[in-house]
This record gives structure tokens, sequence and C-alpha cells, in this order.
């Protein structure tokens, strides 16, 4: 009996020592997929800096072109560069943002650009994305990138506004946004004094309201 127990408090260790080293290789894993990943961010930081170059002329040209007219907000963080332009428009909220980040393995630099336009008015250039491994960048082939993106943004950017023309007719402003959009694109409205007022927005439309209320009170 003695030895029979002793058998089995041999194979309880021994699944004891069996998960400790699985621990331990999990650890060491765990170790050298961080220090991977730290080595390839170090390959994306490098990356964008070489291409400082390449899409800092273009994307200053893009603001000097467009003047007071936009703004301008970078942001830099562990794995991702962004710099985001807001254009300033009667029309709508305009945004175009191009950013530098990686894939999930950390493996190639991932390019992207994309437009907002709040309201949508019209039809507008998608998502657009360029991926190259860290070890084969192409500085030619993103600046052609770049440019294709920039110009694309603009000739949307005047479609829009030449759009104001044909649509300036059935045009109405958001009295509290003072954001003007075609008056079927509006959220909620109200009449006022024999006039419709159209609103981009309920949120809009509440704030409109609570003012009137804080005026009849006061």
């Amino acid at each position: 009996m003695e030895a029979d127990a002793q058998a089995l408090l041999g194979r309880i260790d021994a699944e004891f020592a069996r998960s400790k080293a699985k621990m331990d290789n999990m650890r060491q894993e765990l170790v050298s997929e961080y220090q991977g990943r730290q080595d390839r961010l170090a390959l994306f930081t490098k990356a964008c800096e070489s291409l400082q170059e390449v899409w800092r002329p273009r994307l200053e040209g893009l603001k000097r072109a467009f003047g007071d007219k936009v703004q301008v907000a970078p942001r830099v963080e562990t794995g991702r560069r962004q710099a985001t332009f807001s254009f300033a428009s009667s029309l709508a909220h305009i945004t175009l943002n191009f950013t530098a980040t990686t894939d999930m393995d950390v493996r190639n630099l991932v390019l992207e650009s994309s437009i907002d336009v709040v309201p949508v008015l019209m039809a507008l250039p998608g998502r657009s994305v360029l991926e190259q491994p860290f070890d084969r960048i192409d500085p030619r082939a993103t600046g052609v990138w770049i440019e294709d993106r920039i110009v694309e943004f603009v000739r949307a950017y005047l479609d829009l506004h030449e759009n104001e023309y044909y649509l300036k007719a059935h045009m109405a402003e958001d009295p509290v946004a003072h954001v003007r959009f075609p008056e079927f694109a509006a959220a909620t409205t109200l009449e006022r004094g024999g006039k419709t007022l159209y609103f981009i927005a309920n949120e809009t439309r509440e704030r409109f309201e609570a003012e009137e209320r804080r005026k009849s009170a006061g």
C-alpha cells in the first residue's frame, strides 16, 4: 500500500512539474513575443522617419492650397501617426485623415486615408489603404499614393461646393450649428412664426428649444 501511495505522489509531482514547465515556457514565449513586437515597432518608427520627406511637403502643399480654410491637427503615438485636416465650409463639416499605422502583427506599414463629411450631400471617395512590408518601403509609390489621395479629395471638395449652385433653392441652415444643408437632409424641424426651422440633428433642436426656454424664463 505504501508503495502505491508513493507511486501516486510521484505521478502528482510529475503533473505539477509538467504544469510549471508549461507555464515557464509560456512566460518565455510572451517575453519573446513582446520583445519582438517592440523591435518591430522600432522598425515602424524608422519607416515613418524615412518617409517624412515624402509626405511632409505634399501635406504642407495641401495646407497652403486651402490657406485659412483648413486647420491641421497632427497626432503621434506608439504605432500610429495621424494628420487630420478640418476644412471650413458653409455646407458641411469636412475632415480628411491621413494615418500611418501597422498591421496586427506589426510587420507592415499601413497608410490609410479617409474623408468624412457631415451631412453627406454626395457620393465621396471611400477609404484607401496602402500596405508595405517594413523591409520593402517604396518612397516613390508612397508619394504617388499620397498625391492621388490629395487630388481625389480636392476634386470631391470642389464638386461638393459646385453642387451648392444646384442645391441652393432647397438649402437650409441649422440655427444652432450654423451648417448649411439640403432641406431633405434635416433630422428634425420646428415651426416658428410661420417659418420652418431645419436642424441637422436632434441635439441642435434641443439646444435651440433650451435657449428659448431660458429666454422666456428670463
